[in-house]
């Protein structure tokens, strides 16, 4: 336990520029403390303790902010960033190396008992205020923008925004690594859903348009091989007279 907790000071201080010291990391970052806070309470509702489990994770929520269900399964490295409002639910999966920011939700759609939140994998960013929800998987090296709303299941290696969130990165080579994007929202060369999905529009009526203009070329042609032949079978009879 004391190596796990020692490789999410020394992941918080990697990721986070605003992270000075491991001092600083143990007295100062909520997020930190509500992983702290979790593995007791997991460690309870594991071994049968169900409402001690859960009075533990109120009195983390109640000092943090933070909101994680007793029951969730959270890996290595797990960095919750500022981390206010973020609610983990109770059967919700969290890989390795995952990162979380501010007002995220891996809710439920769903009021039957069992598997109902989002499965993480390894690598996954979920930027501020994004909400997953659902019992689907997010994929390895996934990354979620800002705000978005993710209703199924998204791909290893993508990136994802919008409302419903669709995908608005290109998918990554497997021998190149994805790069720690902050917010998991693209920022520079990456176009927003709305002008993706226009572009894609754009691409759609230029394709329909050439189409449309060789099936008018085909036509004009075929009307003109039959119109010939008439024409000069009528010369042919006016002659003839």
């Amino acid at each position: 336990m004391f190596n796990n907790l020692r490789d999410d000071v020394g992941n918080i201080l990697r990721l986070d520029p605003a992270a000075r010291s491991s001092f600083e990391v143990w007295l100062c970052y909520p997020g930190f403390h509500a992983v702290l806070v979790h593995h007791l309470s997991h460690f309870l509702w594991t071994h049968g303790w169900l409402v001690l489990g859960r009075f533990v994770s109120s009195i983390g929520r109640n000092l943090t902010g933070i909101e994680i269900h007793p029951g969730a399964k959270l890996g290595r490295r797990l960095f919750i960033d500022h981390g206010l409002g973020i609610v983990i639910g109770e059967t919700a999966e969290i890989g390795d190396d995952v990162t979380l920011y501010q007002g995220v939700t891996l809710g439920g759609t769903s009021l039957l008992r069992g598997k109902r939140h989002p499965t993480l994998e390894d690598g996954v960013i979920v930027g501020a205020g994004a909400k997953v929800l659902g019992s689907f998987t997010v994929g390895r090296g996934a990354r979620v923008g800002a705000n978005a709303v993710v209703l199924s299941e998204v791909p290893a290696g993508v990136s994802v925004a919008g409302i419903p969130a669709k995908i608005v990165g290109e998918r990554p080579k497997p021998e190149a690594p994805s790069p720690f994007l902050p917010y998991g929202t693209p920022c520079d060369d990456t176009p927003d859903p709305v002008a993706c999905q226009l572009s894609v529009l754009h691409g759609e009526v230029s394709r329909l348009r050439e189409r449309l203009a060789q099936l008018e070329d085909r036509r004009e042609r075929e009307e003109l091989g039959t119109a010939v032949p008439g024409e000069f079978a009528a010369g042919i009879r006016s002659a003839n007279e």
